[in-house]
């Protein structure tokens, strides 16, 4: 038999990009394949290439995986196919039915113990220079280990024959350092920049109701407060009921297709805002809205994936929230312009705001359908013949998404979704509680940032100066929301291991602020009552934050992406919620709701406690009963357990 141990050893040596580990591979190559040893390190031994003694290390790049090349198809065929099941992933055998749930547990074990062996940090565009200066010879191989380096376990990871990207599938595929970080860096060119400038227009759109307020919008139309919040009400639960039936168009017809079409829809009917006359046009106008908007985010988000490892997308989401803050700034800077054309042919400057902004999204949408691509290999069309990418590209990327995530193999950029994983993911009450927080942590400071240009204008600032008013409010929850999620989200939670102590920080921070203003004397100067309303408003948002610690507290590839879904459906009912608590009775002042919000505020810090203790007395009741178990049991219950994602007994839940 093959000492596997010093197979091992080398391909450790390999991965950590030691020159002399290549070559230990030579000897042992031919022996592994006529034995047909299954192991983790086999598919590492057949594509490491070897260097030799003396040779110059800038001409490796040109020896990958020559031990693959040189094999017969035979023995290429007796790898992958051929290959007995180890111990650890035993043959399915049962009923068709019977099959496909076996199946789907090993699927879902062998990602989970694969989980465990990621120890390489994302690549951020902001950490190149650094991390460029950590891989000093970025000749060293970049490829991470995954379960396609197994022939026993890739054969249940395979792609299906329907995927867009399967030509440039190639499980031996190797690169460098210096082919992937420039590659990164192009995507988020291509990609996320356009990402960010179509949610620039979205939330334009979104939000611009707020600047319109300060023109004597509700007067205008004769709409009072409470149809302001229906309004807003309606456009919300829109938003929420057209959040999945986007996401299964999206699926079907491709981002690149339903994100224009939604893109340009949204903005004809933003425009023609321009010809409100009332109460049912405005109604109508939010319902449309909430339902052509709501599945764009869940539907960027796919997109995304498409180009980009799971440990990559939570800096782009939050490039996502920074993007919002930076519209809240811009938006009265631009309302500021347009609201002075009140008067032009008659009309109200508020509708030129409507009409100048929807134009914009237009020409953004007008724009997307020829900007985005259907997938990484799918970039070449008649006005962009030569593609994004060279085919060496190609390989790269696809390679490196599926060895992060094999299950976006397991279906085509063309291809509905599968309501078994939404289920459940509903069904797993261990994430119900962080559903619950994003349910209503923003509840305190939302009706205050909803009304905040009605609040300006009821302390006597007239329309011009509300709007600009509120840039430094906006301004200060930018610098406060880009720390929260750059620092809080990738350093703090993750260095103290701390997710609900951290998600408190932004309710210790609203409450004294929400308390202030329920109990100040109508008397105070407006500009303490600004100051107080800045201050409050400049909260660290933790969303970001709750986002990757639903995904980590699912424990499962697969369901990663619904399990964040749902959360954010449940933060849009906090939405519904929110707006519904300042009332045209209470103003303007509003005493009562703000008194409302002080008691959800404090609420909200004692679930965040509760969620924690919950938490910890899961992990407490699992420790327990695996100390209980001898190292055998152990070993037999990790090699046959059913059990998967986080209802495994070896799984921690982060708090």
């Amino acid at each position: 038999m093959l000492p596997i141990m010093e197979v091992e050893e080398a391909s450790n040596d390999s991965m950590n990009g030691s020159w002399e580990g290549y070559s230990r591979f030579d000897a042992h190559v031919e022996k592994m394949l006529d034995s047909r040893i299954a192991g983790s390190n086999l598919l590492e031994g057949l594509c490491e290439p070897t260097s030799d003694e003396g040779k110059d290390k800038k001409e490796f790049s040109s020896l990958y995986c020559s031990k693959v090349a040189d094999m017969s198809s035979e023995k290429k065929e007796a790898v992958w196919t051929d290959t007995p099941i180890s111990a650890s992933t035993p043959e399915v055998r049962g009923t068709p039915e019977d099959q496909e749930e076996k199946l789907e547990a090993v699927r879902e074990r062998i990602l989970a113990q694969h989980e465990l062996e990621k120890t390489v940090p994302p690549t951020l565009p902001i950490t190149t220079l650094w991390r460029k200066k950590q891989h000093r010879d970025l000749q060293q191989i970049a490829t991470q280990p995954s379960i396609y380096d197994d022939p026993a376990t890739a054969k249940y990871f395979q792609p299906t024959a329907k995927y867009e990207n399967l030509h440039r599938f190639d499980p031996s595929a190797r690169w460098t350092w210096a082919e992937e970080l420039p590659l990164i860096n192009k995507i988020d060119w291509k990609v996320t920049t356009w990402a960010c400038i179509a949610f620039f227009a979205l939330d334009l759109d979104r939000g611009n109701l707020s600047q319109a307020n300060t023109d004597n919008f509700l007067e205008d139309l004769s709409l009072s407060t409470n149809d302001f919040n229906l309004g807003n009400t309606v456009f919300r639960v829109s938003f929420l009921c057209a959040e999945l039936p986007s996401q299964l168009v999206s699926k079907k017809l491709g981002p690149d297709r339903w994100i224009p079409t939604i893109m340009c829809l949204w903005s004809i009917v933003a425009a023609s805002q321009f010809w409100l006359s009332g109460r049912s046009s405005f109604l109508a106008c939010r319902a449309l809205l909430g339902m052509l908007q709501g599945g764009f985010i869940p539907d960027v988000i796919l997109y995304l994936s498409y180009f980009f490892k799971g440990s990559e997308l939570p800096f782009r989401l939050a490039l996502f929230w920074v993007t919002l803050r930076v519209v809240d700034i811009i938006a009265p800077i631009l309302a500021f312009g347009l609201l002075r054309l009140r008067g032009v042919h008659g009309y109200e400057g508020w509708r030129w705001l409507f009409l100048i902004e929807g134009l914009f999204t237009l020409v953004v949408g007008i724009w997307s359908w020829f900007m985005m691509a259907a997938s990484p290999t799918q970039t070449k069309s008649w006005y962009r013949p030569k593609g994004w990418f060279s085919e060496r590209e190609e390989v790269i990327m696809v390679n490196r998404i599926l060895r992060d995530d094999p299950s976006k193999g397991d279906m085509h950029n063309r291809q509905a979704v599968d309501f078994k994983l939404l289920w459940k993911s509903l069904k797993d009450y261990d994430l119900w509680p962080i559903y619950l927080i994003g349910l209503i942590f923003n509840i305190p400071a939302g009706p205050p940032d909803q009304y905040l240009t009605l609040t300006l204008r009821n302390l006597g600032f007239g329309t011009m100066d509300s709007n600009l008013l509120t840039i430094p409010t906006q301004f200060i929850g930018a610098v406060t929301l880009t720390a929260a999620q750059m620092l809080i989200l990738t350093y703090l939670s993750e260095t103290l291991n701390e997710r609900a102590l951290m998600g408190a920080i932004g309710q210790l921070w609203i409450l004294p602020n929400i308390i202030a203003l329920a109990v100040i004397p109508a008397t105070t100067s407006a500009w303490a009552k600004y100051a107080i309303t800045t201050v409050l408003l400049g909260w660290p948002s933790p969303h970001a934050l709750q986002v990757g610690w639903c995904s980590r507290n699912s424990n499962t590839v697969r369901t990663r992406t619904v399990s964040a879904a749902l959360y954010n459906m449940f933060v849009q009912v906090g939405g519904i919620a929110l707006s519904n608590i300042y009332r045209a009775d209470d103003r303007p002042v509003y005493r009562r709701g703000n008194r409302q919000l002080t008691a959800i505020c404090a609420g909200t810090i004692g679930l965040y406690g509760c969620v924690k203790l919950y938490y910890i007395w899961r992990n407490h009741t699992r420790e327990k009963k695996w100390n209980a178990m001898s190292s055998e049991e152990r070993l037999h219950y990790l090699e046959t357990t059913t059990d998967a994602g986080n209802k495994r007994l070896d799984f921690r839940f982060a708090h």
